[in-house]
């Protein structure tokens, strides 16, 4: 492996709170069932990769997540996660009286696959004008997740600029990407992201280089990552494991990639990365993986 110097990560977009129970099976209408293991956790794309990126570096705090929380008292439960993985917060909207945006997840023992229901961030949509001024300062990699598009363009703008590598998480197709992907230096695509117009894979990568896009992977769960970047391109095995649960792989994938990446070539960064999010999957939840 790689040796990995200790960096700092900014991580824009969604946070949540996830309800996450262990079943032997999704219930059904009217039905009551009880199950077989919980866990709660500060969720979304951007705040699971920065939690990912704490716990990987040995350099604390070393991510900072910026979004919206507020202060909900179910707000309190994101903190005391946040705090324990010592992730810094930016909060955009720290007077938001309304919960904050709350998923509850089924996991299937014998499969792993999860089964969300949630609300994004269209209900706390959070402006540039809030955006600290110092938001970069000391920030070697910035990852933005694309459900506050307007803070995340203008935080991928300000990175172009300082020349701070972009990471996008293409997880499915948002309004406006576009403006963060005129930004963007890596973008790691779900095989769900299909941009307007887009219907093959091979359109997608078309559509991204023609933004002038250098670096681009799209994951596919347990298949395959296809990768391409001005040093080549081909596909990428990822680890063969029986899952537990799958929910949050993409973003500890996400979190790890924004942690190889300044000291690994693009596809060894994809490679360690997946490596990550292969163990994760391995535990119920977003966070056990890291207790054992």
């Amino acid at each position: 492996m790689t040796e990995v110097r200790s960096r700092r990560g900014l991580f824009v977009g969604l946070v949540t709170l996830d309800l996450i129970y262990l079943s032997d099976s999704l219930p059904e209408p009217n039905q009551k069932q009880v199950a077989l293991d919980y866990t709660l956790a500060a969720g979304g794309p951007a705040t699971n990769a920065a939690v990912t990126f704490s716990y990987l570096n040995s350099l604390y705090p070393s991510a900072r997540l910026i979004g919206v929380i507020g202060q909900h008292p179910l707000s309190q439960l994101v903190w005391a996660d946040l705090q324990r993985w010592q992730v810094m917060v930016t909060d955009l909207q720290p007077t938001y009286s309304e919960p904050l945006p709350t998923s509850s997840i089924v996991v299937t023992r014998s499969t792993g696959e999860r089964a969300v229901i949630s609300l994004n961030a269209t209900r706390s949509p959070a402006s540039p004008e809030q955006i600290p001024a110092d938001v970069l300062q000391g920030v070697s990699v910035v990852l933005i997740d694309g459900h506050q598009m307007a803070v995340g363009a203008a935080i991928a703008r300000q990175a172009r600029a300082q020349q701070i590598p972009v990471v996008v998480d293409g997880g499915s197709w948002k309004p406006n990407f576009e403006h963060v992907l005129h930004h963007t230096d890596y973008a790691l695509c779900s095989a769900d992201f299909y941009p307007p117009g887009c219907q093959t894979p091979s359109d997608v990568i078309a559509y991204l280089r023609g933004l002038g896009i250098a670096h681009i992977a799209i994951t596919r769960g347990e298949r395959p990552i296809d990768w391409i970047s001005p040093e080549g391109g081909g596909s990428l095995p990822v680890p063969s494991i029986q899952p537990v649960d799958t929910l949050g792989a993409g973003d500890i994938f996400h979190g790890a990639f924004c942690h190889f990446l300044p000291s690994c070539p693009f596809p060894e960064a994809l490679a360690q990365a997946a490596a990550v999010a292969a163990r994760s999957c391995q535990s119920f939840g977003t966070r056990r993986w890291m207790q054992l």
